[in-house]
């Protein structure tokens, strides 16, 4: 069964979505693709996704360990695993991630996908940095994305 629950983080409440073996979902407010809704509860993918999350946002955590079931096109799966990658703290451009999947020519498409990823912060797409090393676009927005950077660089992240 599906269950969600919202988890109050530094950078907003964000909503958890698990189908009991995995979690699904991972969003902030207002989602530019809105996820399919599933009714509060909780399950131990989610417990232990908020155990992370604290680690993670105390500075303590550096890598999830958590079942992940994404949902979406081939294409896109392989851009997230490739996010799955980029090791904490570091940043790849859309033109590094492009060749990682063995698209080369494919910075544009990259981009795209990342915009899709439904579990953000743990499919790490704020680590993905423009070519001239500027931050661009990031579904929970710029200033999400920087804290979330800053964080990894060993920076206090305070609550929104």
């Amino acid at each position: 069964m599906t269950v969600s629950t919202i988890y109050e983080s530094p950078v907003g409440p964000l909503t958890l979505i698990s189908n009991g073996a995995a979690l699904t979902d991972l969003q902030f407010e207002n989602p530019r693709y809105p996820y399919a809704p599933a009714p509060a509860g909780n399950d131990g993918v989610l417990d232990e996704a908020r155990r992370q999350l604290d680690a993670y946002f105390a500075g303590k955590l550096r890598a999830f360990d958590l079942p992940l079931a994404p949902k979406g096109t081939p294409f896109q799966q392989r851009v997230w695993a490739a996010l799955l990658t980029i090791p904490y703290g570091a940043t790849r451009t859309y033109g590094q991630q492009a060749a990682a999947i063995g698209s080369p020519q494919a910075s544009r498409a990259v981009g795209l996908a990342n915009g899709r990823n439904p579990i953000s912060i743990i499919i790490p797409c704020h680590r993905v940095i423009g070519s001239n090393g500027g931050l661009t676009g990031y579904g929970g927005g710029v200033e999400r994305k920087q804290r979330l950077l800053e964080l990894e660089q060993g920076e206090p992240l305070l609550r929104c």
